[in-house]
């Protein structure tokens, strides 16, 4: 038995803070990464010759190697390996990846359209390749600092930015790249070596606790850490009925909402009329940058997001607690006022309104995370999210109107950030701590199939079913009709609630607690 008599780094509040910002530049940069392509496919196909499909197999072959079972072996490597040896590995990897998709973006490798397309695609697999193996070990990290104290509030953060990533990647790369797309590929490679760095700098902090733990164990005790993986624990994992359907629904959700993110700009473009390029009256300008006045606005709105979502649930007087709330809410709405005009400009563009998906989440995550912590029901809530879902893609795909294409971008929001800061924690219950790896691990390799399915599929599809207006809508003579690769996604959702309510049902047979508080010892 593992008994732990003294006190470690992680039962220090700051501390814990302070791993979480560390280990959150991974999440914000590999977000960015993966999701700031969105915002310019319509210079890619301008400027590089780009078709959708073509666009959508670069996006879709970025996780074809987890597809194959990488993220598996990764999720194993991390449970042997522990968190630094596997961070280093996968970071490079990742980093490396990174570097090649932008050096072929710049012509590096040759300027005809193929080899740019070949070695862009070679480069986003490797990235995608170190891209889920860490996230599931920032998934890992939160649960070992966090576990017992504000675990479900420190992952929705930890998503929170993420979320800022995949936000600020969509709505500033054209700016970043002045119109064009090879410098918007340097900077977010840039930003993947910044964070490996961060990371970096985390690992001696895990050796510190890793050392804290060693000596605080018993006389002939074994370090969690340190047992050995099994093949039967493994087999009992996929066997579980409460992973399979939280897995599974893992798959439909997430194939539902990161393949219309990228295709969101481009579809409010044509369905809508939205302008691909912010116009001069919409611009922020800091130093004389339109690029770092765009991150101000966001980093702004990330700020009152946290404070919003997070400070008040902390404090107990009651009349402090609202009072800071009036306070914060006349403060942002004085900001909004001072900028509608500018923010109107902002919700008729493309890019900037479907980067506002991500960023909505920024509130509403954290908010789902404390209730989860405090009150339980994540299973019921994944029920919610599925349902918002529905609505969503049911709105964007059959009606016109902009006023409930604005309703159906907020109901996907408020369902992006309520299912995620539901199942991550309910993994956490389900599968032992010692197994969370391998168990993330192979979530995401069975998401990454739905995935690589849809973000390629929806680019595929697109293309077939406006096969006779290509030639017009290249030429900018007519729209590309989005109808029914959106209403695919109505399919996922309807699976994703079925799949929730089968996870409410069997862990009332086998007892894990998702409907119960994170604190509850049911």
């Amino acid at each position: 038995m593992t008994i732990v008599i003294n006190k470690t780094s992680r039962d220090s509040a700051a501390m814990r803070w302070f791993v979480l910002i560390l280990i959150s530049g991974l999440t914000f940069s590999t977000y960015w990464f993966q999701d700031f392509m969105s915002g310019l496919k319509g210079i890619m196909e301008s400027e590089m010759g780009f078709s959708s499909e073509e666009f959508g197999r670069i996006i879709g072959l970025t996780t074809i190697a987890n597809m194959f079972g990488m993220i598996l072996v990764g999720g194993i490597i991390l449970d042997k390996w522990g968190i630094r040896l596997t961070g280093y590995a996968f970071g490079i990897l990742a980093t490396v990846g990174a570097g090649t998709t932008a050096l072929a973006a710049s012509g590096f490798f040759g300027d005809d359209k193929g080899t740019i397309l070949t070695m862009m695609i070679i480069g986003r697999i490797m990235f995608g390749s170190g891209l889920e193996i860490l996230c599931v070990l920032a998934t890992r990290t939160i649960v070992k600092w966090f576990k017992g104290y504000e675990m479900a509030l420190a992952m929705a953060i930890n998503i929170g930015f993420g979320r800022l990533g995949t936000a600020l990647g969509m709505a500033s790369s054209l700016d970043i790249g002045g119109g064009r797309f090879s410098p918007a590929v340097t900077f977010a490679a840039t930003l993947i070596a910044l964070s490996f760095l961060m990371f970096i700098i985390y690992s001696f902090f895990d050796a510190r606790i890793d050392r804290q733990y060693k000596g605080a164990l018993a006389p002939g005790s074994v370090p969690v850490d340190e047992e050995e993986f099994h093949l039967s624990d493994f087999v009992k994992l996929i066997t579980d009925k409460s992973f399979i359907y939280i897995t599974l629904l893992c798959v439909t959700f997430y194939a539902a909402v990161f393949p219309f993110i990228q295709y969101a700009p481009d579809m409010l473009i044509n369905k809508f009329g939205f302008t691909s390029k912010l116009p001069v009256e919409g611009s922020v300008m800091i130093f004389g940058s339109e690029a770092l006045g765009i991150v101000a606005v966001y980093l702004i709105l990330f700020v009152f997001a946290l404070a919003f979502s997070i400070v008040p649930s902390r404090i107990k007087d009651i009349t402090i607690r609202r009072v800071f709330t009036f306070t914060l809410v006349t403060a942002f709405g004085i900001i909004v006022y001072n900028f509608w005009d500018i923010l109107q400009v902002w919700l008729l563009n493309g890019p900037k309104t479907a980067s506002l998906i991500p960023l909505g989440t920024i509130v509403f995550t954290p908010i789902f995370g404390n209730f989860v912590d405090r009150k339980g029901k994540a299973a019921s809530l994944m029920m919610l999210g599925s349902c918002l879902l529905i609505f969503a893609h049911l709105s964007l795909s059959l009606s016109n109107s902009i006023t409930l294409g604005y309703t159906a971008l907020v109901s996907l929001g408020i369902a992006f950030a309520l299912v995620p800061a539901a199942m991550w924690p309910s993994v956490a219950k389900i599968v032992a701590e010692k197994r969370l790896g391998t168990a993330y691990a192979t979530m995401f390799t069975v998401q990454n199939w739905g995935l690589g399915l849809f973000f390629w599929g929806i680019g595929a599809v697109l293309d077939l079913t406006n096969h006779d207006n290509l030639i017009a809508i290249r030429q900018g003579k007519m729209t590309y009709d989005y109808t029914i690769p959106i209403m695919m996604l109505v399919f996922c959702g309807v699976i994703s609630i079925f799949l929730a309510a089968m996870l409410k049902k069997a862990d009332k047979k086998q007892g894990y607690g998702l409907e119960f508080p994170s604190s509850s010892k049911h």
